[in-house]
């Protein structure tokens, strides 16, 4: 069990050009929270014509993305 804590703890702080991992996984989730929102918006406005099972499908992707950042952070300190 121990080894395998040891091991998200390397990923969590794996530097990408001197960024932790995390950070980068962080910047991705916000980014597609915020995307699924925007469609859903410009859904409701009528500005774009795409299938609202797109925001479905975002949604749970960002769902996804908090979990293991959150995940990853939540080991980074035990």
């Amino acid at each position: 069990m121990i080894i395998v804590i040891i091991i998200f703890q390397e990923i969590t702080y794996f530097l990408i050009f001197g960024i932790p991992f995390i950070v980068y996984l962080g910047i991705i989730t916000i980014l597609i929270f915020i995307i699924t929102a925007l469609l859903a918006y410009l859904k409701r406005k009528e500005k774009i014509k795409i299938s609202i099972n797109w925001h479905y499908r975002l949604a749970y992707i960002s769902i996804i993305f908090a979990l293991i950042h959150g995940f990853l952070g939540i080991l980074a300190y035990i």
